[in-house]
């Protein structure tokens, strides 16, 4: 019993101690939350919550990804610690974190946040969003803030000099926004700064000299902005210093790197396109520490020596790209140079270069290292035989004089993932070995404007391509069908060929670019398309194609770009919807029938820009290897747009069968640049709601049959310099805008009904009078000539008469036979008048 006794008491003395210890670990390790949040601080979050909105997209690229707004969790009457993207103090209840990165969120923060009372918050990050406005000034008051991150948003204005208060700031990041003006001295208070980053933005002016203050900086990025004057050598001295960014600026003079006493940390070191000059420092062989240097575009104007990279020994990436030297630089002895022994990254782009294949350069182990090389604009003709290292990854060889084959060894380096042969002049691909290339990477290969004949070789459908550019050679028969690469295939262009039969059905899933125009091609468009849910660009232009509008294209949630121009398209337009849609050039086809007045009413893309804002290097279609174009029609000429703009928006319908009244819902594009109706059978009168078109820069409705007056709306557009009305029925009175006023007359040619002081204006310099104005300019100088040959009868007849008088006594007088003989003439006297 005893026993029992004390194993009961054993048992229960355990248990209580059990529930003791998880009773005191819950209390330590895990506040209460029922009493963790402060009353205060929930309802200012929530305030804050009422700043900002949620967007559809911040995302163009991933906008099948669907992300999950943080600040959905945030209602009242909860937890706000446990609100997703809060971090509280676990002690105090504090709010010391808020992340709110990436979350489409958007609209203009309030001059005097609510942000403001959250005192003892530590981290505020509100990156990647859709954020426009001036940065609130309240930030300031976070006295206890440490890492503040508002990069990828679209603010403006001035960094508030209230942001040099925050004393404890170590990380400050503006990055990728819009903000301009010039560095406020005031941040050089922040003492404690290890991280500014300021790129890509528009600041301007020089950057302050004194940055030395802060001792502690490690990363400094001004890179893409408009910063002038010399380069600061005082960055250098900074004992801290790891990465200098300060690449496509305006920074001008020579390239001085102050008093370098002892070798810095400085590891990376962008200077690259700017307006620097003159001879390179030697004390740029005291950076010891380099692993990265960019150079490039800098104008050293004259030769450069190499050999003053000779103690960079850590160097492993080196642009020296478009120096403007006079040097030709030697690429076996570059990498013969025992300082690049660790060299992969090399970039003599721009250059002039040579290659001595006597001597190949996979001799020399330093070349086994190479990952990229771009010799691109080099002057090059001949294949540089030295390439056969397995490492090498990127190879750029374009814009040469390389004649021949391209040599078949080059698909064998295992890693090659970019490779550019485009604007040579080679002829065909030697027999390829395709061994080993089963587990590769996708691939880029480019090698458009060449002089390629024959098929597409075969051997490229082993290579898992992701952009394949083709473009602009001789290529002839069939789009081979092993072309498929249906997890890779992204971008593919094979247009200004002479490929002829169908457009194979299986090619399309993940692509985003289809560009086949200005070959032989024949058929229908593949319905197989319809299951492209990523295709952005579609040109099929300048081909055979002879089917109907392709209306079911409309399901493509991302196409943006539809070209179907001189093809066999025929048949009525239906009315559809392409919510995506900025550019379509349906022209030179057999379009017929009219265009309902609510045609254009679900073409949100057209009427929207939306909320998203694009970065410099974000503005245009593709990637940052591959850019889609198109040529369009834009104020009467041809024009090619080898990168098309994010925002532009351009409708292209002329040389097709269309009647009936324009499209009333016309005027709800208007973000619309480029309009052209013309060479249609189009009737009626001009919208007014053109007039809506505020972005409008091109408009072209000539070779219709419009009737009615120009709408006295479109003085309007502001920005549209180029209109065509020519050869329709219009009359009444041109409107008399300026910027009518600057159109050529032929602009209105074939309008005989058209008057008006702007039209006297711009055609009073064309000598044959236009049909319905009275050649008063004519009338006048056949008044004058009048005048004058009056004048000269005047003048010739009274000296005449007299002499005549004279002359006819005489005769009389004497009578002489031949004056008698009335079978005597005397010759016919020249007109005084001008004949016109």
């Amino acid at each position: 019993m005893k026993g029992f006794w004390n194993l009961t008491s054993t048992i229960s003395l355990t248990l209580c101690t059990l529930f003791l210890f998880v009773y005191n670990y819950e209390d330590v390790y895990a506040v209460p939350t029922t009493h963790l949040c402060r009353p205060e601080q929930r309802d200012a979050l929530l305030q804050f919550k009422n700043e900002f909105e949620v967007r559809n997209s911040s995302f163009p690229y991933n906008s099948s990804f669907s992300y999950k707004v943080k600040s959905e969790s945030w209602a009242n009457n909860t937890e706000c610690c446990n609100w997703k993207g809060i971090t509280c103090d676990p002690k105090s209840g504090e709010v010391i974190e808020l992340d709110l990165s990436s979350r489409n969120l958007g609209g203009q923060l309030h001059s005097v946040s609510s942000l403001q009372t959250l005192n003892y918050l530590t981290t505020l990050d509100l990156s990647g969003n859709d954020f426009s406005g001036h940065i609130p000034s309240s930030i300031g008051d976070l006295s206890n803030l440490t890492f503040l991150d508002l990069s990828d948003n679209r603010f403006s204005g001035q960094i508030p000099s209230v942001i040099g208060n925050l004393s404890h700031l170590t990380h400050l990041v503006f990055q990728s926004n819009q903000i301009s003006g010039q560095i406020p001295i005031a941040l050089l208070n922040l003492t404690e700064l290890s991280t500014l980053l300021l790129g890509k933005n528009q600041f301007t002016g020089r950057i302050p000299h004194n940055i030395t203050s802060l001792s502690k900086l490690s990363s400094f990025d001004g890179s893409t902005n408009s910063f002038t004057g010399a380069l600061p050598s005082s960055l250098f001295t900074l004992p801290s210093m790891d990465t200098v960014h300060l690449s496509d600026n305006q920074l001008n003079g020579i390239l001085d790197l102050g008093n370098i006493s002892s070798p810095p940390k400085l590891r990376v070191l962008y200077l690259g396109n700017n307006n620097l000059t003159g001879p390179i420092s030697s004390t740029i062989s005291k950076l010891i520490n380099l692993g990265v240097l960019d150079l490039s575009h800098y104008k050293i104007q004259g030769p450069i020596d190499l050999r003053i990279f000779s103690h960079l020994k850590k160097l492993r990436h080196l642009d020296i790209s478009y120096m403007s030297t006079t040097t030709k630089i030697d690429l076996n002895d570059i990498l013969s140079l025992s300082c690049f022994k660790r060299l992969d990254g090399l970039v003599l782009s721009g250059n002039h270069v040579s290659v001595t294949n006597k001597s190949p350069i996979s001799d020399r182990p330093n070349s086994q290292l190479l990952t990229d090389l771009y010799l691109s604009g080099c002057g090059i003709t001949e294949f540089p035989e030295f390439i056969r290292p397995q490492n090498l990854q990127r190879l750029d060889l374009s814009n040469n004089k390389i004649k021949g084959k391209v040599p078949g060894s080059l698909w064998t380096l295992t890693y090659l993932y970019y490779l550019n042969l485009s604007n040579n002049s080679f002829t065909g691909f030697e027999n390829a070995t395709t061994h080993g290339l089963k587990f590769r990477i996708p691939m880029f290969l480019f090698a458009s404007d060449n002089n390629f004949t024959g098929n597409i070789p075969s051997f490229i459908c082993d290579l898992y391509v992701s952009m394949l550019d083709l473009s602009n050679n001789n290529f002839n028969g069939l789009i081979p069908r092993c072309i498929n690469f249906k997890d890779f295939l992204f971008h593919l262009n094979l247009r200004q060929n002479r490929l002829h039969g169908g457009l194979p059905e299986n090619i399309f899933e993940n692509l985003r670019t289809l560009d086949v125009g200005h070959n032989q091609l024949t058929g229908n468009l593949p319905r197989s398309l319809i299951h492209s849910p990523y295709l952005e660009v579609l040109n099929v232009e300048s081909n055979f194609f002879n089917d109907t509008f392709p209306f079911w294209l409309s399901s493509l949630p991302q196409l943006k770009v539809l070209v179907l121009r001189s093809n066999a398209f025929h048949g009525p337009m239906h009315t559809t919807s392409f919510p995506k849609l900025q550019i379509v050039d349906i022209s030179h086809n057999h379009f017929n029938g009219s265009l309902p007045s609510d045609y254009f009413v679900k073409w949100s893309a057209m009427s929207s820009l939306g909320s998203i804002y694009y970065q410099p290097d974000e503005k245009y279609m593709g990637n940052s290897y591959y850019h889609d174009s198109v040529v369009l029609m834009n104020k009467g000429l041809e024009m090619e747009l080898l990168r098309i703009l994010k925002i532009f928006r351009a409708l292209d319908f002329p040389g097709n069968k269309f009647e009936g009244e324009i499209p009333s819902s016309i005027g709800l594009l208007k973000e619309l640049h480029v309009l052209n109706l013309s060479n249609n059978a189009c009737t009626g009168l001009i919208p007014s709601s053109m007039g809506n078109l505020t972005a409008l820069e091109s408009l072209d409705l000539s070779q219709n049959q419009l009737s009615g007056e120009i709408p006295q709306e479109l003085e309007e557009l502001s920005f549209l310099s180029y209109m065509n009305f020519s050869h329709n029925q219009l009359v009444g009175l041109v409107p008399g805008g300026t910027q009518f006023r600057r159109q050529n007359c032929t602009s209105f040619d074939g309008n005989p009904g058209l008057s008006g002081p702007s039209l006297d204006e711009i055609c009073r310099d064309i000598h044959t009078p236009t049909p319905h104005e009275t050649p008063e300019s004519e009338d006048e100088e056949e008044e004058e000539e009048e005048v004058l040959s009056w004048i000269a009868v005047v003048i010739g007849v009274i000296p005449g008469f007299a002499f005549g008088w004279v002359i006819g006594y005489i005769l009389f007088s004497y009578k002489p036979e031949w004056f008698m003989n009335p079978f005597v003439r005397s010759k016919p006297r020249r007109s005084s008048n001008t004949t016109h």
